[in-house]
């Protein structure tokens, strides 16, 4: 079952997909929800170490072949480093790109669901023409590397382009700050930064402990964003979430993760976390024109105690 909610409604609404996936699965797998686009949905699943698109226009599910890298399991996905884009043109073909590194080489898989064949590209050190996060034009695709407190590694590709461009960006006077980090998801356990990263932007999620008998609660205390700056190698501040809103969603949790998005002039972000079995989702907007933060209110969820494979924007979803 695919949960969803729309910033201009006042409610869930649900797909069910089982009976498309039956054909396409074991009985009784459980799939990892990778990322979504449109009406496109991927997943992985670690019994078939393969993933799987469905497409919610056609009705159809599509097994993808594996990459040049062979199957891969579920662990082996970072969503932060994949990107699903849809064809403009015909509603059930799409392009899936991926990076990793191999061999100390920075290497971009596409797929291309209309020849069903994929193609890698090794990225090059090139930013001599790459406009700052003030200037850049949505015709990018970013793809996340590698994530360390002070430094990240970026791949930035054009559609069409067959030479990805590596960015290196830094942060600036943080390399000796006396802080634990992870990317993507958190557990707690005395990590009180977590990064979310998505199209060039980057969410740094600030926490507390809250009983110094459990490390693994956890208060948010707050929530940054940046993006990628000068010729991509410097983290540039974007924003901070204001006190006034960051009083309205702070709650404790002892699991996190989220997803970030960056389309038409504004950053969206969602972060989920898990206490004590309760399921909690926050979503926030910020306004890079206007400068203006927005917090969208969610009714509950009722999932708690479910079992949750994933969370993903996707824009241009059709829901009638």
């Amino acid at each position: 079952m695919l949960d969803g909610f729309a910033d201009h409604s006042d409610r869930w609404f649900q797909f069910s997909i089982s009976d498309l996936l039956r054909p396409a699965i074991f009985p009784g797998e459980d799939l990892f929800f990778l990322t979504a686009s449109g009406n496109l949905f991927l997943f992985a699943s670690n019994t078939l170490q393969s993933i799987i698109t469905v497409n919610l226009v056609t009705n159809t599910v599509k097994k993808i072949p594996p990459s040049p890298l062979g199957r891969r399991g579920t662990c082996s996905w970072r969503r932060s480093g994949m990107k699903l884009v849809p064809s403009p043109t015909r509603s059930e073909n799409f392009r899936f790109l991926f990076a990793e590194l191999i061999k100390n080489q920075a290497v971009v898989f596409e797929y291309d669901s209309e020849t069903e064949t994929w193609r890698s590209m090794e990225a090059k050190e090139d930013v001599t023409s790459f406009p700052r996060v003030s200037e850049r034009k949505g015709d990018y695709i970013f793809l996340s590397l590698i994530n360390r407190a002070s430094e990240s590694v970026i791949i930035a590709i054009k559609p069409q382009s067959s030479t990805p461009i590596i960015l290196r960006p830094r942060f600036v006077g943080r390399r000796n700050e006396n802080r634990r980090l992870t990317v993507g998801f958190s557990w707690g356990n005395g990590i009180d930064r977590l990064h979310v990263y998505g199209d060039g932007f980057m969410m740094v999620v600030k926490s507390d402990g809250v009983d110094r008998t459990d490390a693994r609660v956890r208060m948010l205390s707050g929530i940054e964003m940046w993006g990628l700056g000068l010729d991509g190698g410097q983290w540039e501040f974007i924003s901070e979430l204001p006190n006034s809103l960051m009083r309205r969603i702070n709650k404790p949790y002892g699991v996190m993760t989220g997803c970030l998005e960056g389309r038409n002039g504004g950053i969206r972000a969602v972060l989920m976390s898990n206490f004590e079995g309760l399921w909690h989702i926050i979503w926030v907007c910020y306004d890079m024109e206007r400068k203006e933060w927005k917090w969208v209110p969610l009714p509950d969820c009722k999932m708690n105690g479910l079992n949750m494979a994933g969370i993903a924007f996707s824009c241009g979803l059709t829901l009638s």
